[in-house]
């Protein structure tokens, strides 16, 4: 019986290392945490979205940016399953957005998101709108944000 040393010799060419094969090598859990916050990051960058969450959650995220702090999957909920997942989203609309094809940019964002970034099916995007943000006037000399101006 022969025995074949694994460690290379000084002074020669290492051996190319091989990829495990695909299925092979352990398993990923991907938590429902991880999920909610791509979707959620995915959810916030569709224009006509003002923020993600229903009136305590979005209380509390005021208080978390004041201290500096943020929850990208506040107002998110995602239920993973092995292969699949479904995802439920709260929000406030910015006041003049279409609200049907709102949804419809949010759900086409989630999935492109959570599929491409995660690589679960996305069997459902649940989209409730809970309010509608309407700015107040301008002062003079004032600028607003670009989140708070009407699309």
């Amino acid at each position: 019986m022969e025995y074949q040393n694994s460690q290379p010799v000084a002074g020669s060419v290492p051996e190319k290392p091989t990829a495990a094969p695909a299925g092979s090598g352990g398993r990923t859990v991907i938590s429902e945490a991880a999920v909610a916050k791509v979707a959620g990051i995915a959810a916030r960058a569709v224009p006509g979205v003002y923020s993600l969450g229903s009136g305590p959650s979005r209380a509390l995220g005021a208080f978390r940016d004041a201290v500096g702090s943020s929850d990208h999957a506040a107002g998110v909920r995602a239920e993973v399953g092995e292969t699949q997942v479904a995802v439920d989203i709260d929000l406030v609309a910015v006041y003049g957005t279409p609200l049907h094809a709102l949804a419809d940019q949010i759900r086409a964002a989630v999935y492109a998101a959570v599929e491409k970034l995660v690589g679960l099916q996305v069997i459902e995007v649940n989209v409730e709108i809970h309010d509608v943000y309407v700015p107040g006037p301008a002062k003079p000399g004032e600028t607003r944000p670009a989140r708070e101006a009407i699309q």
